[in-house]
């Protein structure tokens, strides 16, 4: 469903979005020309809607003509806007940057490797393997090809969300290569090229690629961990904006930021997507990574119809990454849907890996309650060691998830500090691969999810670095992988 933006954005709107006009050391066309891409690059303003007539916006900024007209064709040139030929001039977003899976290389010894928020092997995951070879000679015989997943595996992952209060047969449920494949049949089977679809930012990489991959247009919406709620209004007025036909988010410890909506906000995020007509795929692969306070929260969407949501999950956190079973959940003519998309990318899911994740599922509550424990002692280690070693970094300290989202003091660039930090065998994602348009370079993403030891480890190479002061680590205006 693409077509025309729904809306222009007026140029009274436009200048109380950018506040006083651009003035500084540099023209006053790039000043604003800068302003308007951060608007853009926030979320304040959504991908395709139409900037307002240059005469209109240099009356109501008290600028001249010129300088508005020189700043829109520096957008059009970075990529920030387009031009219609008859129709003005369009919100666009420039390419980005490598793709996320680039970023993802072999473990190396001796090298901290933060680049992942993904934990060790769960020990239940060697006898679940053992269990699950015993078993496979019964389904040697047949072709082994199961493009919806076994029957007992959706009937556990059923089971699984039933108990979390959302009733749920087997037929609703799509095995898949992980939450990555998932994701990108998910929204294979829901956008059309050209559909806008909202995303909370900072957002998981690999998602905006996956859009784009689809052929959508993502539309980033600010998510801020210390008033994960506030993020109820921004969503809706980017719906409002842009009419999105599919919102991805993360109600449960969003990565990279933490936020996890309140048990009242999740309803009425859910409610407001609906109203718009919105589809929301909810990725809930950290959901039960909770750490602090109740673990009971009901699963996003129940107050609304099935048809309105979609979640996304896998055992990559809880248990571990090498075993690559992911799903979905949707309605059951959806996952049929997808069932067929599925078949023609891979045909099948392994069915040693599906046989091991039926036992794993058997052992659930138990393996959670310890992966939880785990993750509780390596937050609180790397909390301790930040605030102690590395002054001026603040963050809010998550309730659960895998990872801080720290704010670097002034004159420290992430993009800067992770290619000094590669330097030192320790690899971190530079904080603007989390957004669109190369922001957060003023943030780090620093995952708990290895041993303590090499957590505090990590820090003491930030904070030599930062003490040293070389190479250079102010912020950098373009993305260092």
């Amino acid at each position: 469903m693409s077509g025309e933006p729904v809306r222009t954005v007026s140029a009274a709107e436009l200048a109380v979005l950018l506040g006083a006009a651009p003035i500084g050391g540099q023209p006053l066309y790039r000043g604003l020309a800068d302003a308007l891409r951060e608007r853009v690059a926030d979320g304040s303003m959504a991908v395709g809607v139409r900037l307002p007539a240059e005469r209109a916006l240099a009356e109501e900024l008290r600028l001249s003509r010129v300088t508005v007209s020189a700043a829109y064709r520096e957008l059009r040139e970075a990529g920030w806007a387009s031009a219609r030929h008859g129709s003005g001039t369009y919100v666009a977003m420039p390419s980005g940057p490598p793709a996320w899976g680039s970023m993802v290389g072999a473990p190396v010894d001796g090298v901290i490797d933060l680049v992942n928020a993904a934990p060790a092997a769960a020990p239940e995951l060697r006898e679940a393997y053992l269990d699950a070879v015993d078993e496979l000679p019964r389904f040697m015989p047949q072709h082994g090809y199961h493009p919806g997943g076994l029957t007992t595996l959706r009937a556990a992952i059923a089971g699984h969300y039933t108990r979390r209060g959302l009733p749920t047969t087997p037929d609703q449920i799509l095995v898949t290569g992980g939450a990555g494949d998932a994701t990108e049949v998910v929204f294979e089977a829901l956008v059309e090229t050209g559909d806008r679809v909202l995303v909370e930012h900072p957002t998981y990489p690999g998602a905006v690629e996956s859009v784009q991959a689809a052929g959508g247009r993502p539309v980033p919406v600010p998510i801020d961990a210390r008033d994960p709620d506030a993020f109820i209004a921004e969503a809706d007025r980017a719906a409002r904006q842009s009419a999105p036909t599919v919102a991805y988010l993360m109600p449960d410890f969003s990565n990279p930021s933490g936020a996890r909506a309140t048990p009242d906000g999740r309803r009425r995020l859910a409610a407001t997507m609906a109203h718009h007509g919105v589809v929301t795929v909810v990725d809930e692969v950290a959901a039960e990574l909770v750490l602090d306070g109740s673990g009971d929260l009901e699963p996003f969407g129940v107050p609304v119809p099935e048809s309105a949501t979609v979640a996304i999950g896998s055992l990559s956190k809880t248990v571990w990454g090498g075993i690559r079973i992911g799903w979905v959940r949707a309605e059951a003519a959806r996952t049929a849907q997808m069932a067929k998309i599925m078949a023609r990318r891979q045909l099948s899911v392994s069915v040693l890996d599906q046989l091991a994740a039926v036992r794993l599922f058997a052992q659930h509550e138990g393996l959670v309650v310890r992966r939880r424990h785990e993750l509780r002692g390596q937050r609180d280690a790397l909390a301790a060691a930040v605030t102690e070693r590395l002054p001026g970094w603040s963050f809010q300290l998550p309730s659960g998830g895998l990872s801080l989202w720290c704010r670097l003091p002034a004159g420290i660039g992430s993009s800067e500090l992770v290619a000094a930090a590669r330097a030192r065998n320790l690899l971190l994602a530079p904080g603007p691969r989390f957004g669109t348009g190369h922001l957060f370079d003023d943030h780090q993403r620093l995952p708990f999810t290895r041993p303590v030891t090499e957590l505090t480890a990590a820090v003491d190479v930030l904070a030599t670095l930062v003490m040293s002061g070389e190479p250079s680590l102010s912020a950098a205006t373009t993305v260092v992988i």
